[in-house]
């Protein structure tokens, strides 16, 4: 194993960093091997415990309509989400206030908020394609958007890349995503593990892991607990599938018999492969989070990954409300489509599995949704896709 220590930095520079925006490490070598554990205070929503299936246990989608049965299912994927949601409850039972997007540790008036995640099986796409230097980039969104929806500011990331067999100009391919990813979240990549270990992957093939930390005060965590019946919610387009959902993805690609290299059909006039679009780096929405968050109002965020809106929005409501979602509030992409159609997938299950288009939603006052609205360029501007109603679940029309 090779640590890779990039620099240090003591708690009165990161927080000098986390104010002035400066992103700088004093040179030095600080990672060590050794796995440690500090000891966080177990008060409730506190802790983070992520699952690559389900990071809560799961609220019931109010459905007002039954599709048919049949399709393909992230279960018979090889992926059951209750079975993560079972194990949540579980560790919970161990460390109280688990289920977070992100855990915070209490720091003199702040809190430190880490995460940690990888990508999933879309590295299986990564090694049938070649497309390596983007897959870094997911490995920071995902950890990175979920410490942001605290309004966190992340300030450093940490990754761990291990192999059977080092090949030195892969890795670096794939380091310089996690470089972008850092850059494009304005946090510092301090740190990181490469592990060589002959015999256990696959020849070519790779894993990776990631860990974020970020900082935000006390008085300004949002933890959704001032969310009421009425308030708006706001959602961020994703760029595709971004990190969730592969085994999925990979399951249907084999029953239809598609080729990655097969264009993508009905993609607005623009040539592009199945390849090309499951592969799409997965929006980092830090900076845009931060953005809004900066002008008041923001009582809730959510991260949608696995469990899709059905499980990820009700993670912030309080007891006894939950989400209506306008129909055809945004453009579902291309690409979901097709992995529905080729899957025979019913909506229900695309929408526990998938963004299908939304990769963040924020919970904001109706007042404060108007100063966020509309605002900002390109694929990431805000649109208002629901609202905050009485009840549990997601109630789709």
């Amino acid at each position: 194993m090779n640590s890779r220590a990039i620099g240090t930095a003591s708690a009165s520079e990161l927080f000098a960093h986390a104010g002035a925006l400066e992103r700088k490490a004093v040179a030095g070598g600080w990672a060590k091997k050794s796995r440690v554990s500090l000891p966080a205070r177990s008060s409730p929503g506190l802790l983070s415990r992520s699952s690559r299936v389900s990071r809560v246990s799961s609220i019931r989608m109010m459905q007002q309509q039954q599709g048919g049965r049949g399709g393909l299912t992230y279960k018979d994927a090889g992926v059951d989400i209750d079975a993560g949601s079972e194990l949540v409850r579980r560790i919970a039972k161990m460390a109280p206030g688990i289920g977070g997007f992100g855990g915070l540790f209490p720091l003199g008036d702040s809190y430190l908020v880490a995460g940690t995640d990888g990508v999933g099986t879309k590295l299986k796409l990564a090694f049938e394609t070649g497309i390596h230097e983007t897959i870094g980039i997911d490995l920071v969104a995902m950890s990175v958007n979920d410490i942001v929806t605290s309004g966190a500011k992340p300030l450093f990331f940490l990754d761990y890349f291990a192999t059977s067999h080092l090949d030195v100009d892969l890795a670096e391919r794939v380091i310089k995503g996690i470089v972008e990813g850092c850059q494009q979240s304005d946090c510092v990549l301090l740190g990181g593990e490469t592990a060589e270990m002959p015999d256990f992957y696959a020849n070519g093939e790779y894993d990776l892991s990631g860990f974020a930390v970020g900082i935000v005060k006390k008085d300004s965590v949002i933890d959704g607990k001032n969310i009421v019946d009425g308030d708006v919610l706001i959602g961020l387009p994703s760029s595709g599938v971004h990190s969730n959902g592969f085994s999925l993805v990979r399951r249907v690609l084999a029953h239809s018999g598609a080729s990655l290299n097969d264009q993508l059909p009905n993609s607005n006039g623009i040539s592009v492969t199945l390849g090309e679009a499951l592969m799409a780096p997965t929006v980092i929405y830090v900076k845009k989070v931060l953005d809004i968050v900066s002008k008041g109002g923001v009582k809730g965020i959510a991260h949608i990954t696995g469990g899709g809106f059905t499980d990820n929005i009700p993670r912030v409501f309080p007891d006894g409300l939950g989400a209506f979602i306008y129909p055809d509030s945004w453009e579902v992409p291309p690409i979901f489509k097709w992995i529905q159609e080729k899957g025979g997938v019913e909506d229900a299950e695309m929408r526990r599995t998938f963004n299908m288009g939304i990769g963040m939603v924020l919970v904001v006052s109706p007042e404060a949704s108007s100063r966020s609205l509309g605002e900002g360029h390109g694929p990431c501007v805000p649109r208002l896709i629901g609202k905050v109603v009485k009840g549990e679940g997601v109630i789709y029309k």
